[in-house]
């Protein structure tokens, strides 16, 4: 018998020939045979799976190892010579600032954003009632599936050439349609109301940021002596009224840069969305690295003078011009002070001269102060358009428009421009007119004239 036997030629011993028992035996080792086979396949390929699959998982914890060791490297965050490990502290010692703190910010914006929908319903709309806030009013446009089809999604102010397809189109006038599509924008801009109510919640936050921080920070040496905002740097605990401020600055500023959409556009709206980016980056980092002592300097300066500014426009949109009027110019004193003399030569100096006594240079050194610097560019410039308002109340004797944020922007100045070429079409129009029937009268006159003179005879 050979050694290499297969599986049909396996017989029990003494047996001659194949019985039903012995097909029955050889059919079950087969069926076991490749039954072993398929699950030793299976487990085969799931054992490489896992195997893949465990080594993209293990990839990918690498990676974010990789980026979290280059994120948070020493060299970026501290200054040289120190160390995490020195910013642990027991617990009675206190708590140093850690970025995670920060994570509680994005829903204390979402619930600011609640809060101020509330608050704008349930307080400012009946104090804008009471104060006397009235809103003008505004012409209806009559209904037009067409024009309202192109207004929402080709264009606000239509050429003349898209006038005149409309008009081929809906068989009106292309002046009716140059009246809609006025009138649509008009239904568009924003009602003293609403301006009132976003001013008037943006006055209470800043009033009580600036009167709690206020009250705070005279307390502490840091606020009398620059030179304290590096004492014992980097290693300097955190108390409760430090973390409470700037959470909720934070989330303030959060909420207001995701609802810039919606809050009324004005003429330095790219300006005050790159403050808002700028705040949040220079809150977050200045945290994260602990120039809290500093951070808590820099909310209070901006917050002196935001409240102000927001009650002055409370009082504008109300016609209570005898108070606005004197309320801008102790505005405009407090932000010229404030952004112009203690930012720089007080709060940047210190950032950016004294602080070099207690540390090398580093990156959040340069990072810090370059947010900064951006700051008090955006101050220089409102600094310009409130001297420009100052000049004019200086030889009108009120202040007229809010150079700064009151206007809303490019919308507004368009629709005067238009408002304006219409009157100047319009002129234009009854001039030619004129010209035409009075050129038309003269004519007349002259026909008629040399008529009579043919008729009448002629002397000897």
């Amino acid at each position: 018998m050979e050694q290499n036997m297969e599986i049909d030629d396996i017989q029990e011993p003494g047996c001659l020939s194949l019985s039903w028992v012995d097909m029955a035996f050889k059919s079950s080792i087969r069926s076991a045979l490749l039954l072993f086979l398929t699950a030793a396949h299976i487990s085969g390929a799931r054992c490489s799976g896992s195997v893949a699959s465990y080594g993209t998982h293990f990839t990918q914890r690498k990676a974010m190892d990789v980026l979290n060791s280059w994120i948070w490297q020493e060299a970026l965050w501290l200054p040289p010579g120190n160390h995490w490990e020195d910013l642990k502290l027991d617990p009675e010692q206190g708590y140093n600032p850690r970025p995670r703190d920060l994570i509680s910010s994005v829903p204390l914006a979402l619930g600011f954003i609640a809060c101020r929908y509330v608050f704008e319903r349930v307080v400012a709309i009946p104090l804008s009632r009471i104060s006397g806030v009235k809103d003008q009013v505004r012409m209806q446009v009559f209904s037009s599936p067409q024009l309202e089809v192109y207004y929402k999604h080709n264009s606000r102010q239509p050429s003349h050439n898209e006038i005149f397809n409309l008009s081929k189109q809906t068989g009106l006038s292309p002046r009716k349609i140059q009246t809609w599509f006025r009138n649509r924008r008009n239904q568009d801009r924003p009602t003293n109301t609403k301006k009132f109510c976003e001013a008037t919640w943006r006055f209470v936050f800043y009033l009580f940021a600036f009167v709690a921080g206020l009250n705070y920070l005279m307390k502490t040496p840091w606020f009398w002596d620059q030179r304290e905002f590096w004492s014992g740097y980097p290693n300097q605990p955190v108390s409760d009224a430090q973390y409470w401020y700037y959470i909720l600055e934070l989330g303030f500023y959060l909420s207001l840069l995701l609802s810039v959409s919606v809050d009324i556009k004005r003429k330095d709206f790219k300006e005050q969305v790159i403050h808002h980016i700028a705040t949040i980056f220079l809150m977050a980092f200045s945290y994260s690295s602990n120039f809290v002592r500093v951070g808590t300097v820099v909310m209070l300066v901006h917050d002196s003078s935001d409240f102000l500014l927001e009650s002055g426009k409370m009082l504008h949109y109300a016609g209570l011009t005898h108070i606005c009027d004197p309320l801008f110019v102790v505005f405009a004193v407090v932000f010229l002070f404030t952004r112009l003399f203690v930012f720089p030569f007080r709060v940047v100096h210190a950032t950016l001269v004294l602080s070099l006594d207690f540390f090398d240079p580093f990156f959040g050194y340069y990072f810090f102060n370059a947010l900064l610097l951006i700051l008090q560019a955006l101050h220089i410039f409102w600094a310009y358009l409130i001297l420009r308002m100052i000049f004019k109340f200086a030889f009108t004797g009120k202040v007229g428009k809010d150079e700064r944020s009151d206007d809303e922007s490019e919308g507004d100045e368009d629709e005067l421009e238009e408002d304006e070429k219409d009157r100047g079409e319009k002129k234009d129009i009854l001039n030619s007119k004129l010209e035409s029937l009075t050129n038309t009268c003269v004519l007349k006159n002259l026909t008629s004239q040399r008529k009579i003179n043919i008729r009448q005879p002629k002397a000897r």
